[in-house]
């Protein structure tokens, strides 16, 4: 009896569905490539739930015939490829033929189609690759899938599913990078209802600003080079508005969205010298390469690309990111051109100058004649105001006093003493010296203890922010004008996940717009002008480690603020201020470690000073 058996059609999707289908993301991306590919030049996006309830894609591209419509569902169907060697010459997105066979085993599917050339299209339903109905309709060219209930037969998987905020930021870094790469096409995207993106057909520099809005047009620097090898086209972002994040960082080749540490080393060293550290530099580049010199089938997602030559084109990359960057003067440049407007005219060329004389009279004196007549004045006024007698009884009162106090002296110079010698030892004992403006150096019995300004700060601020954060609410200063920070649409999304963790710091909103947050009031020992700095790490914080859970959010935004607002190395600090930081830091929960799981303080001990000057 033979132990191998050929699995049903059902169970083989579904076994595909896993590699093909991670989340709803991944839906939104089989089936918008096939829209592009189906030369639509309007596409809709609607999402429910995150996805898990409804992914619809509807375009206006050359739709599906009744043959077509049925057999794109079967496993190995598929319109890109004809044979192996087509492999090596695509100029199409996906190609997959397992795509919709995948997805139909683990959803309920709608599929509307029409081509130009007939008069009515086809409706099928199928409900995990079972096929429940085929009809004619009578629907607009072009093409409508409907995704529902995804994973409804796979529970498990389902289960395996983030927040609707996570799996909705997936859809839309999808979405972004398929209308990055084809202005030539109008996108819009709907989520519960509400419009998120409406693209109108544009260039790439309207297009990339429509979807990240706020001030990205301001920061963009072009990049244009055609040689043999490659030909790029884009912009990359000036240092000045670098960020923490990689979130706005897009390469694509002959219009398909790459992942490549290669190439980003390229770009992060044209920057050489102009980054803060941590900071990542956006860009937007598009590349153009003959389709026989990659391979792009050594990834399952076909988002890493094998280049034929990496290396010229990592050196051509490199090159025009820095020549842009100087050509639009970011980076500094040595330049020896003399100003011309700093020469000496030429009729004065030749000519002699003439020295300026200054004539003065050294015997004047401007307060002679005042002296003069008023002497007279004076001498009468003290004569008239000022008599002996006056005098005498002044002096009189003050007689036997130089005894008494002779008397007293020693009784309260005893006491002075001391109470001064008190007061010294115990100065001493407690005075806080800061050096190199960063480090705080207290006297303990022990020894010495040594403690980073910063770390210290940042453990107090963390604390606190915490705390106001989870059990009472922070302080806020109410503002005289209204502050309104401008934001991109994901980032004003992110914000308003954060509203009420940010309300308990002391923020008061106003208003949300489609582009900017509006703030009535901001946190007591907060700076209105930093504000926008504050946000726009810890936006970026958030991106590098989001978190669904409320608690790990707190954390992350008070070590957000913590980091921010804590005092800098190489600042002075005065007495009190030292004073303050040190019982401040021995008042928290946890005084030894940062924030960021580093030590704050350390001791030097008495032992340890004799061991070295016994060297």
């Amino acid at each position: 009896m033979s132990k191998i058996k050929l699995l049903p059609d059902h169970v083989a999707n579904q076994i595909a569905a896993g590699e093909v289908v991670q989340r709803p993301a991944s839906v939104v991306k089989e089936l918008i490539e096939n829209a592009v590919d189906a030369k639509a030049s309007e596409i809709k996006l609607l999402i429910k739930e995150a996805g898990k309830t409804l992914i619809q894609v509807i375009d206006n591209g050359d739709g599906m015939s009744v043959t077509d419509a049925r057999l794109c569902f079967d496993r190995h169907a598929t319109s890109k490829i004809k044979n192996a060697e087509d492999l090596f010459d695509l100029h199409t997105k996906g190609f997959r033929g397992e795509a919709l066979a995948s997805i139909a085993a683990i959803a309920h599917v709608e599929l509307k189609t029409k081509q130009a050339t007939e008069e009515l299209g086809t409706h099928i339903v199928i409900e995990g690759s079972k096929f429940v109905s085929q009809d004619v309709i009578v629907v607009p060219t072009g093409t409508s899938f409907a995704v529902k209930n995804l994973f409804f037969n796979i529970p498990a998987r389902r289960n395996f599913l983030k927040s609707e905020t996570v799996e909705f930021k997936h859809i839309i870094d999808e979405f972004q990078r398929v209308a990055l790469a084809h202005p030539e096409i109008s996108f819009s995207l709907y989520h519960n209802g509400e419009e998120y993106f409406n693209l109108p057909i544009s260039n790439n520099r309207q297009r990339i600003v429509n979807i990240f809005s706020g001030k990205t047009n301001e920061k963009l620097v072009p990049i244009s080079e055609n040689t043999d090898i490659v030909s790029i086209q884009g912009f990359v972002s000036k240092p000045e508005y670098a960020k923490k994040n990689k979130s706005e960082q897009f390469l694509f080749v002959n219009n398909r969205y790459i992942k490549s540490g290669y190439l980003h080393h390229a770009i992060i060293n044209a920057y050489d010298g102009l980054l803060k550290e941590g900071n990542q530099p956006a860009y937007f580049l598009f590349f153009e390469v003959p389709k026989h010199t990659i391979d792009i089938n050594i990834h399952p997602t076909k988002t890493e690309i094998k280049f034929d030559d990496e290396q010229s084109i990592y050196a051509i990359l490199r090159a025009s990111v820095k020549h842009s960057l100087g050509q639009f003067n970011i980076s500094p440049i040595l330049d020896f051109e003399r100003d011309s407007n700093l020469d000496t005219p030429y009729e004065y060329k030749n000519k002699n100058i003439n020295l300026p004389i200054i004539d003065f009279d050294s015997s004047f004196n401007p307060f002679k004649s005042e002296e003069n007549d008023s002497s007279k004045s004076k001498s009468n006024y003290k004569s008239n105001f000022i008599r002996k007698d006056t005098s005498e009884k002044w002096e009189s009162m003050y007689l036997g006093l130089n005894d008494e106090f002779k008397s007293q002296e020693n009784a309260y110079e005893s006491d002075e003493i001391a109470t001064s010698l008190f007061d010294e030892v115990d100065t001493v004992s407690q005075k806080k010296y800061q050096l190199q403006k960063k480090y705080i150096v207290s006297p303990i019995k022990s020894g010495l203890l040594i403690i980073d300004q910063r770390r210290a700060h940042q453990r107090i601020l963390y604390e606190q922010f915490l705390t106001n954060i989870t059990i009472l609410n922070g302080a806020s200063q109410q503002l005289l004008f209204s502050l309104s920070i401008i934001l991109s649409k994901q980032e004003i999304e992110l914000i308003k996940e954060l509203k009420e963790p940010l309300e308990n710091l002391g923020f008061v909103f106003e208003k949300f717009t489609k582009e900017t947050v509006v703030f009535s009031g901001i946190p007591s020992n907060i700076q209105e002008s930093k504000v926008a700095t504050l946000l726009d790490d810890l936006i970026s914080d958030i991106h590098v480690d989001f978190k669904t859970d409320s608690f790990s959010q707190n954390d992350i935004i008070a070590k957000s603020m913590a980091k921010n607002l804590a005092v800098k190395s190489g600042i002075s600090l005065s007495d009190l201020e030292l004073e303050n930081i040190v019982n401040s830091l021995f008042a928290c929960k946890d005084p030894n470690i940062s924030p960021f799981n580093k030590p704050i303080f350390i001791t030097i001990t008495v032992d340890d000073l004799e061991k070295r000057f016994s060297l």
